[in-house]
């Protein structure tokens, strides 16, 4: 088992509201979880608990059969990495610099990346097709390439567990369709991804296992095909929808529109 989430739950110190309570998750090695949820539900504070750059306020996290809380920082990052919905830059390092630094965990105090720890970066960056962009200041590339970058990043780290908020969020179809593609290859290699998004699609596409996120807690959690529920997404994001069962895709979800194109609504 990679991580099991044992009924943790999390509040910011200088608020009483709980964001989310008696979360149960667990995870093996080469499973894909999608976290499906509507916005303020807790989904990012989750990911950073899990990531173990928030402590639960009560539970505990297990990675690996030992305590998050109680691990080494580099340790951690030889086994988790994750990446942010969004991420702000400060210093204008170069995409291959940015990349490089997915290498950290394995490096000492006062030691360089080693010529294998730059082929490493380089091998990320070309994957994900941005090699036109190694030598580019990453605080002047666009949002969506930022995205493809810190991706590469945690390629480039090597690590067990992928965790990733909404990882398609700022990119454009296509590049959507190939982190979803990479996703999907890395757990075949025995990587395990956890992930967030609005798109229930996408969970059809990719997931082993799918979390329905709501009021502060894990409504639902098993396989995508029985959990996502017309009724759970309309509950979720009070819309109506339809999900299709291709032949050739399978499950799709389809909202329900009215005679002038607008969503039939709860209210």
């Amino acid at each position: 088992m990679i991580l099991e989430v044992q009924e943790a739950g999390f509040a910011y110190q200088d608020t009483d509201k709980t964001v989310f309570e008696q979360v149960n998750i667990r995870v093996q090695a080469g499973e894909i979880l999608c976290i499906l949820g509507p916005n303020g539900v807790g989904k990012t504070s989750l990911l950073k608990c899990i990531s173990g750059l928030l402590q639960p306020t009560r539970g505990r996290i297990l990675c690996k059969g030992s305590d998050l809380a109680k691990m080494r920082r580099s340790q951690v990052a030889r086994i988790i990495a994750h990446v942010p919905q969004l991420h702000n830059p400060v210093f204008a390092y170069s995409v291959f610099e940015t990349v490089l630094m997915g290498r950290t965990p394995y490096l000492g105090y006062f030691s360089f990346p080693a010529p294998k720890d730059q082929r490493i970066a380089r091998e990320a960056i070309e994957s994900l097709g941005i090699g036109h962009l190694a030598d580019k200041a990453y605080t002047e590339i666009s949002g969506g390439e930022r995205q493809l970058v810190l991706f590469a990043r945690v390629l480039a780290q090597e690590p067990e567990l992928i965790v990733l908020d909404e990882p398609t969020s700022h990119l454009d179809y296509g590049n959507q369709l190939k982190i979803l593609s990479l996703i999907h290859h890395l757990s075949r290699r025995g990587t395990a991804v956890i992930m967030t998004s609005h798109n229930p699609d996408h969970a059809f596409m990719v997931a082993d296992k799918v979390g329905i996120m709501f009021d502060g807690n894990i409504d639902g959690f098993g396989a995508p095909q029985t959990i996502i529920t017309e009724k759970a997404l309309q509950t979720m994001y009070g819309i109506r929808v339809k999900l299709i069962d291709d032949q050739s895709f399978g499950k799709v979800c389809i909202p329900e529109l009215n005679k002038s194109g607008e969503c039939f609504t709860d209210e």
